[in-house]
């Protein structure tokens, strides 16, 4: 499926929704980039907008509460929703059907079943929806996938993740936070290592006792993939001392070798052979905006494409689902009961009928996708 291009001259103009954390990180990088133009930020409160705007140092930087009258007015080309999770179905959407490509945060959305809905609203618009999951973007995850290429198939990835932040606010109150919050990352680094989808997982939540998280933030998940391989996360978000990157601690074994990775520095592999280091995708959200920019100048498929994104959703609704149920968990329960409510909620009946044509959830999302550049 293709999406709409865009033929203009000059850098890409853009807005960012959400004038929080993110949002900021968003503005900084799109000033530093010379194929981008800051034109405008919007936020439900006027205040942190325009303290946002403020601190870019862009003399009368439009801002507003309404993210597409903005853009309208500003003559923006694209929008980027650094909104809360539970905002970015709404505000892509809206944005969609004004005719402006998104580069969104991740989560895709607060559900799989919301996910879909945007995977169907991008089809129906012909408009590109793109997640940013910054973290694929480290120049050392792509040398440790060149490593791979030439070690014969991929049997286990594991990664270790051990943080302590002291966060403070509504993560530290969340019934499962490193679940919800952190593991999203590290499960779709795995997917792009291994290029396969989960197929089940097992998993159990637990909270150690001096634990300063009201919910539990220390989990076990063992996830089973297409083509056989097995991909295990263990992880916590209360253990200081000989922490680990942020990216996590990885371990790749395949048929002919192993490669160790610990999150910051270059990969190593033993036995260590030379190895095609692949193109430079950039780093961090530096690397997703070029990547958005580039797909709607050159109409080149992006990582993050919302098809390709929401199995790293599934797979978190999925543990969480395991963990709370004592039992193993089938993706494609969670793919169906998704797709169940998507067209249960869907009101539009444009959206509603591309969603109707899906001859399921796996065919739908793979036939569109291309999650491994």
């Amino acid at each position: 499926m293709s999406f709409k291009t865009l033929d203009t001259e000059g850098p890409l103009r853009l807005v960012v929704v959400g004038a929080g954390g993110m949002g900021r990180a968003w503005t900084r990088n799109i000033q530093s980039s010379p194929d981008a133009e800051l034109v405008g930020i919007a936020d439900l409160f006027p205040a942190s907008a325009e303290s946002a705007a403020a601190d870019t140092g862009i003399p009368g930087l439009a801002t507003g509460t309404d993210a597409i009258e903005l853009a309208r007015r500003t003559g923006a080309h694209g929008l980027v929703n650094a909104t809360i999770p539970e905002a970015h179905h709404p505000v892509t959407v809206a944005a969609l059907n004004a005719g402006l490509p998104v580069l969104g945060e991740k989560p895709v959305a607060a559900t799989v079943a919301e996910g879909l809905a945007l995977a169907a609203a991008a089809e129906h618009t012909g408009q590109l929806f793109m997640v940013s999951q910054n973290r694929r973007y480290h120049p050392a995850l792509h040398q440790a996938k060149q490593r791979l290429a030439g070690l014969g198939a991929v049997g286990i990835v594991s990664v270790d993740f051990f943080q302590s932040p002291h966060f403070g606010g509504f993560r530290d109150e969340m019934a499962s936070p490193l679940l919800l919050d952190m593991a999203i990352h590290q499960f779709d680094m795995a997917r792009y290592l291994l290029d396969a989808d989960p197929v089940s997982v097992s998993c159990e939540e637990y909270n150690p006792t001096w634990s300063w998280y009201a919910g539990d933030a220390a989990a076990n998940a063992v996830f089973a993939m297409d083509g056989g391989a097995r991909f295990t996360f263990n992880g916590s978000w209360c253990s200081p001392g000989h922490e680990t990157s942020w990216n996590g601690s990885w371990r790749v074994s395949a048929e002919r070798g192993t490669v160790l990775w610990d999150g910051e520095n270059d990969p190593t592999a033993a036995p260590d052979e030379p190895f095609d280091p692949g193109q430079d995708h950039g780093r961090d959200i530096a690397g997703s905006l070029r990547q958005f920019i580039a797909a709607l100048r050159h109409s080149t498929e992006p990582m993050g494409r919302v098809h390709a994104n929401i199995m790293s959703l599934a797979m978190v609704e999925a543990a969480t689902q395991s963990a709370a149920q004592g039992r193993r968990v089938a993706i494609d329960d969670v793919l169906d009961r998704s797709y169940t409510a998507a067209i249960a909620n869907e009101r539009d009946p444009e959206v509603l009928a591309v969603l109707k044509s899906w001859p399921s959830v796996r065919e739908a999302l793979s036939a569109k996708r291309s999650d491994s550049e």
